[in-house]
């Protein structure tokens, strides 16, 4: 009789399990939650929790609840194959993120083999569309688009000739250091190309041999932390090149690591959201339950937005027919319309340039 009341126990569990998992739709968010960069997964977590929260209380997708299971690949390419083994392991109908490329893109393997949607807000490097995977989508634009509107500034509206660049050995800010490079005009010679490793505090062997070449301006590849550092050493050694950089060092975080020598600083990123007419909305309820969004807050919030619209309108739990109906819609976002070409890349590049004026990142 013992035995027998183990075993109904046991399957009744079983039972209120089962019906519990059927009763919700698990989204996967995915990026560096802890470490030097856990701001960005912030952010997202934030963005993607502000939508889910939205659509329950609309009653859910399909009549079912959404949850979030949240994973932190700490931007660590291997601890991002680990959680996407994990997400898939929980049966996510999909998954935002990761932010960084050097974990979007190895990650992306892992979806493209469960057949899971995947759309960062925040990995630029070309190679994650590249990989002609269906089920690879992004909100954000592509570093190539990025260095290109930033290499044109330089040569064309600044008119500079003489141009040291410098990048941390990553995925992302390689990538974006080389793409600057391919794009700038003849006029403009690179006269320094150095390297720097992400986590290190002391860049100032690197930029001394920078000095050395009398650049008119420094261009990094790599994300806030030593981007805030890099410049301030600069300023520290004398270098009065201008400092110009990607995606990566946007947001109050450079600035305060950089102090006052983040002071007219450049930078290329999307459009100012205080100037987008559609994302009002979201800005004030983000702000009522988290204060001032994050740079890549929206882009998080409008990819989980994409995502459940999608899941909702096609009408299925399917991941092959969200991916479908991604690829075949275009969706009204905070960020405006968004549609997706054939590699999952927005049709339209984002990136205007941004400068720090006052101690804040302003948009030109």
């Amino acid at each position: 009789m013992v035995k027998k009341y183990v075993w109904i126990v046991f399957l009744l569990g079983l039972l209120q399990s089962c019906t519990h998992k059927s009763n919700v739709i698990r989204i996967g968010v995915a990026g560096p939650m802890t470490g030097d960069q856990s701001v960005f997964g912030r952010d997202e977590r934030r963005g993607v929790k502000l939508a889910v929260r939205e659509w329950n209380e609309k009653g859910g997708v399909l009549g079912k609840k959404i949850a979030l299971i949240v994973e932190d690949d700490q931007h660590d390419p291997r601890q991002a194959v680990a959680v996407a083994n994990r997400l898939v392991s929980d049966g996510v109908a999909g998954v935002i993120g990761h932010f960084n490329s050097n974990c979007s893109i190895p990650a992306s393997a892992v979806y493209h083999r469960a057949g899971i949607p995947m759309i960062s807000h925040g990995s630029t490097n070309p190679q994650l569309t590249e990989q002609e995977f269906n089920n690879v989508f992004r909100v954000c634009g592509r570093d190539d688009q990025q260095a290109k509107v930033a290499a044109d500034f330089v040569c064309g509206t600044l008119k500079l000739s003489r141009i040291a660049i410098i990048q941390d050995k990553t995925t992302y800010g390689q990538g974006l250091a080389d793409e600057f490079k391919r794009w700038l005009s003849n006029d403009c010679k690179v006269v320094y190309y150095g390297t720097i490793i992400q986590g290190d505090k002391d860049f100032r062997a690197v930029l001394t041999n920078a000095k050395a070449q009398k650049p008119d301006l420094i261009y990094f590849g790599g994300v806030y932390p030593e981007g805030g550092l890099l410049v301030k050493q600069a300023r520290q050694l004398g270098i009065k090149a201008m400092f110009m950089g990607g995606d990566g060092i946007m947001g109050p975080e450079f600035i305060n690591i950089a102090g006052s020598a983040a002071d007219n600083v450049y930078a290329t990123f999307g459009p100012d959201v205080n100037r987008v007419p559609s994302a009002k909305q979201f800005i004030e309820n983000y702000r009522k339950l988290y204060g001032q969004p994050g740079p890549y807050s929206i882009y998080a919030y409008v990819a989980a937005n994409i995502l459940l619209s999608a899941i909702k309108d096609s009408d299925s739990l399917n991941p092959s027919a969200t991916i479908q109906y991604l690829h075949s819609h275009s969706f009204d976002t905070a960020l405006g319309t968004i549609q997706f070409d054939s590699k999952g890349d927005v049709v339209h590049s984002p990136y205007v340039i941004w400068q720090v004026k006052n101690g804040r990142f302003v948009q030109l």
